[in-house]
């Protein structure tokens, strides 16, 4: 029998930044293949071997490409609380195992995957709000969230 999802979001980080990441990341191996390649003039004071330079560029790309895949999915339903951080990992949290849940507003903690002193482990992609989990055996997470009242909704009868 399939579990009844009670909530899902799926979030991703905001597109005009991962453009700005994009092209600042890109522009400098580019620029360097440009000048060293292209026009034959070494690129810096210790210029790399074109080769490097070519596994350079190739290297910011796949590090563009790990940035615009990174997606936060949260699900609920009666068993388990889910977060999958693709590409990196996912995560599940039982009901059992969990001693409160709160929907809280923070302070900015970052982006990605930190750990807070306050906070315990905090999954965010971006915003402020977020699904404080609060474990038996002591463990705390944060969860961001960009859809606080349909959370709420969604756990109104776990809170």
């Amino acid at each position: 029998m399939e579990k009844s999802v009670l909530f899902k979001e799926r979030q991703q980080f905001g597109r005009a930044f991962l453009w700005l990441l994009s092209l600042f990341a890109m522009s400098i191996p580019l620029f360097g293949i440009i000048q060293q390649i292209l026009f034959k003039k070494p690129f810096g004071n210790h210029p790399m071997s074109n080769i490097g330079l070519i596994v350079f560029a190739f290297g910011m790309l796949a590090f563009c490409i790990f940035f615009w895949s990174m997606t936060l999915i949260t699900k609920i339903d009666e068993k388990t609380i889910s977060i999958r951080y693709i590409p990196l990992f996912s995560k599940q949290f039982k009901w059992d195992d969990i001693e409160r849940v709160e929907i809280i507003k923070y302070r900015f903690v970052g982006y990605g995957i930190r750990l807070s002193f306050k906070y315990g482990t905090v999954y965010n992609i971006k915003g402020n709000q977020g699904l404080a989990l609060h474990l038996k055996d002591g463990g705390k997470y944060l969860i961001g969230t960009q859809k606080p009242e349909e959370l709420k909704k969604a756990l109104a009868s776990f809170l």
